[in-house]
């Protein structure tokens, strides 16, 4: 079962008409939100991305867009880094 964060708050934006098809998004996602479906990639579930843009960095057809460092996946990721707790200032709400 795959992660989800918070649902319908992701900023992820896919713009499948540029899509080159090349897989790469596929390839770098930690959380397999993409696939290649008629050699164009889908998004498989918004709710599963931690907006952490490596999809968007690497896209050479610019076709995905994502705000990296928004809520709780900055303070997950920050967390990560720094080795500390998450604090996403969720007051208690469980996200992190």
């Amino acid at each position: 079962m795959k992660h989800q964060y918070l649902k319908n708050v992701v900023t992820l934006c896919l713009s499948s008409d540029k899509c080159i098809g090349c897989g790469r998004c596929t390839q770098v996602c930690p959380h397999g939100v993409f696939e290649i479906k008629n050699r164009k990639v889908q998004i498989k579930n918004r709710d599963w991305c931690m907006e952490c843009s490596a999809c968007a960095r690497n896209c050479p057809a610019e076709c995905i867009t994502v705000n990296p460092g928004v809520g709780c996946a900055a303070a997950v990721l920050s967390s990560w880094l720094s080795g500390s707790e998450a604090n996403c200032d969720c007051s208690g709400g469980g996200c992190c």
